[in-house]
């Protein structure tokens, strides 16, 4: 939350329950899979019972410019949920996940990535708060408004 806020999609750097006041700004967050499977790995079974809630939160999100992915599976996931719905482009070879990674969609769309903010990445240096503010800036340059 400290880096939505830092960028201007939220009203105040932390979340700490559900009635703290916090308000999110042209942005939503929302998951593959909803549940926290052994190893952080869900299984296909997983992230297809799962599916028809991302859809109907996609069919709510008609209006999205940029999907910022954080991880290799909300990369892989929203990717498969774009194709499926005609919104990439045509490519020679599926994008390849890495934090930074900016693919261009139809429409002028954008499919951000990051790595996850686990405390796996985050302890051991692997995404840094510069790296991950930085996601966040390029996300609001993308959208256009300011704060």
């Amino acid at each position: 939350f400290r880096a939505l806020h830092k960028a201007g999609f939220a009203n105040h750097p932390n979340s700490l329950s559900i009635d703290d006041g916090l308000k999110l700004h042209e942005a939503i967050i929302t998951a593959a899979a909803r549940c926290a499977p052994p190893d952080n790995k869900p299984t296909r079974q997983e992230f297809a019972n799962c599916s028809e809630y991302l859809d109907w939160e996609f069919d709510h999100l008609a209006k999205a410019i940029v999907y910022l992915a954080l991880g290799k599976i909300a990369f892989d996931g929203t990717y498969a949920l774009l194709q499926a719905r005609g919104l990439t482009l045509p490519a020679r070879a599926r994008p390849i996940f890495g934090h930074g990674v900016r693919v261009a969609l139809a429409g002028g769309r954008v499919l951000l990535a990051s790595f996850h903010p686990s405390q796996q990445n985050t302890f051991t240096g692997k995404l840094t708060e510069p790296m991950f503010d930085a996601v966040f800036n390029e996300a609001r340059k993308l959208i256009g408004h300011t704060r």
